[in-house]
């Protein structure tokens, strides 16, 4: 953390060490909830659900935290991050506590939808970074933010198992607990980005409904655009990840015994590329264009990976193929999404900033949601190739959103004014 904080002495407010509080932080926050979110399905069928409720239970989570997102941001806006991810972090606490003690499926669904709810804090976290950091690097500190939770998404389920050895309850108390040390280390060290004056310009901002709204009518607009350009990207990864695991145990042989090793493949390689390599492309080409070769690379990744087969079983070269064509999808996401959201955080004013984080984290959510239900379709009825090559040509075309975005990026200089409240950039 003390090289994090030493590369960002430009850091507007003074306080280089603010990023720094900013990852551990979300990387704290993510080990809480990847705790208890692997066990989640052994708790639910432990209590009698069948698939369809444990699916509605995995759901629960999402749909909150997208309906929840956007009016985090425009809370954030008005009253400042800090107290947003505060209170953010104390929902989640309360969340993991249910958990512990549920009883019942509609306990562990009420503990799902209020983690959902805390969990809507995504969008203030990025608005954070992007307050505290100068324009210039944003891109660079989105992708160390997102390395820091890259990697509490893998510690998490291992602190998860190991604590299920104490008991039932144990895994959601000990979520709590860390939950609560992390609200004490947010309170204690994190200083507020969002001036009074920012928040007082913030009165100004429209209804997150109405942002909402604005998005789709007006398509074409800079943050609209980057907002379509995240959600579907963000959606049609994450909607063949299910039929990636069922493509590697069809074709490789892959159990659950041997898909930790994927996951941990996938995992370390986000973290290094987010860390090593995401500054110092978008220093050299800007943020526009290092979000058009993200995208390329997203799309040819998803369309490769079904065109794999293994090269020769029962040595290392069996997993050749799949290991390079899965490789370019965390290339492709670490130039893609933290370069479109610096870009989101410079096209919209310091009053509405927040709430924009949050709208898009709202319909990156819903592709989310929805997706994974046409990609299973698909798997089922069109065949196994069908959901890569679909989530490829939606990610390719997002290209064409982003021709000229470049030219809407401001200076500077100009970054901490407004925007007019009708504009999107």
């Amino acid at each position: 953390m003390g090289m994090i904080a030493a590369r960002f002495q430009g850091m507007r407010s003074g306080d280089p060490g603010k990023l720094a509080v900013l990852m551990a932080t979300a990387f704290v926050d993510m080990v809480g909830g990847l705790i208890v979110v692997p066990l989640l399905p052994f708790s639910a069928k432990g209590l009698g659900a069948n698939g369809f409720k444990i699916t509605i239970l995995v759901a629960a989570f999402s749909a909150m935290q997208l309906v929840s997102a956007p009016f985090w941001g425009r809370f954030s806006d008005r009253y400042g991050r800090k107290p947003s991810l505060l209170w953010g972090l104390g929902v989640s606490g309360v969340a993991y506590i249910v958990f512990a003690f549920s009883g019942s499926l509609w306990l562990l669904l009420l503990s799902r939808l209020v983690q959902g709810l805390g969990g809507g804090t995504t969008g203030v976290i990025q608005a954070y970074v992007a307050d505290s950091v100068e324009p210039a690097n944003r891109a660079r500190a989105l992708g160390w933010l997102s390395a820091a939770t890259n990697t509490g998404v893998v510690i998490g389920p291992v602190i998860g198992s190991l604590s299920a050895h104490f008991g039932l309850r144990a895994p959601g108390l000990v979520a709590a607990a860390l939950c609560a040390i992390n609200i004490f280390f947010a309170q204690r060290f994190l200083t507020e980005s969002h001036g009074a004056a920012a928040r007082k310009l913030a009165l100004t901002a429209r209804p997150p409904m109405r942002v909402i709204e604005h998005v789709l009518i007006h398509p074409l607009e800079p943050a609209s655009r980057l907002i379509l350009i995240y959600a579907v990207a963000l959606g049609s990864f994450y909607g063949v990840n299910a039929m990636l695991i069922l493509f590697l145990a069809k074709y490789y042989a892959v159990t659950q015994d041997t898909i930790f090793i994927f996951f941990l493949y996938v995992g370390a390689l986000n973290i290094v590329l987010r860390i090593l390599v995401v500054g110092p492309v978008v220093d050299r080409f800007g943020e526009a264009r290092t979000s058009r070769v993200g995208t390329a690379l997203l799309a040819l990744g998803l369309f490769l990976i079904p065109l794999t087969r293994p090269l020769a079983h029962g040595t290392w070269f069996t997993y050749l193929p799949i290991a390079l064509a899965v490789g370019l999808l965390p290339l492709g996401t670490t130039f893609s999404f933290p370069a479109v959201t610096a870009l989101l955080s410079r096209v919209v004013g310091e009053n509405e900033r927040g709430l924009y984080m949050g709208v898009q984290q709202t319909y990156g959510g819903l592709v989310r949601v929805f997706y994974p239900l046409y990609a299973g379709w698909a798997w089922d009825h069109l065949g196994d190739r069908v959901p890569f090559w679909t989530s490829s040509v939606l990610v390719a075309s997002t290209m064409l959103l982003s021709l000229g975005m470049h030219g809407y990026v401001r200076p500077t200089s100009a970054d901490v004014t407004s925007v007019p409240a009708e504009s999107g950039g």
